[in-house]
């Protein structure tokens, strides 16, 4: 018996030992994506809530990413959507699985919110994977892939809806004011404003 409870406890320890080495993987990737000034990227995202490919621009929790289709603005709290072919900007508030699909470095407001986490070695990084504690969280599951500079290169996310995988490139920083990250209607004078919320 006693060693039935020593094997237990061991078993426990390694797993804590692993879900903590997981999380330093992701606060040296959020600390690496977190630039206090900003940060820029290109990406392509395929899955359930569409096909895209363009690029991205990060400060916190803010972000712009542009795409042939549509130009998406979002200052930490209001999304302003631009769509090319009708010259209409759609204005809401999106959900967390929204934030995530539009901004894959959205992770790092999420992991530390009730996850559960492994990691694993894969050529030139690491893959985290990310399990939610609560099933009714909008995000159940997440593998994040960081290179060996702990810049994330890939992110798949599950939601009800299904997968979304997005790659990430050429990441670089950049010095970013926050007016970036807000609509300015005097760019698009023709724009037809939608609000959602």
């Amino acid at each position: 018996m006693k060693r039935i409870i020593f094997t237990l406890i061991c078993a426990l320890s390694l797993a804590n030992v692993s879900a903590q080495t997981a999380k330093e993987i992701l606060d040296k990737a959020a600390s690496v994506v977190n630039a206090k000034k900003g940060a820029t990227a290109d990406f392509v995202m395929s899955g359930k809530y569409g096909n895209a490919a363009g690029t991205i621009s990060i400060k916190g929790n803010k972000f712009v990413a542009n795409t042939p289709q549509a130009k998406m603005w979002y200052d930490g709290k209001t999304q302003w959507t631009y769509m090319t072919s009708t010259e209409e900007v759609n204005v809401s508030t999106p959900t967390e699985a929204q934030q995530q699909t539009m901004n894959p470095y959205r992770f790092i407001n999420l992991y530390n919110m009730g996850y559960a986490m492994t990691k694993k070695e894969v050529k030139n990084g690491y893959e985290v994977y990310l399990k939610a504690t609560n099933p009714k969280r909008t995000i159940t599951e997440m593998y994040i892939t960081v290179n060996n500079q702990f810049v994330p290169t890939n992110v798949k996310m599950k939601t009800a809806k299904g997968w979304t995988n997005i790659n990430i490139s050429n990441f670089r920083k950049v010095s970013l004011p926050d007016k970036a990250f807000r609509f300015n209607a005097k760019d698009y004078p023709k724009a037809e404003v939608i609000d959602l919320r």
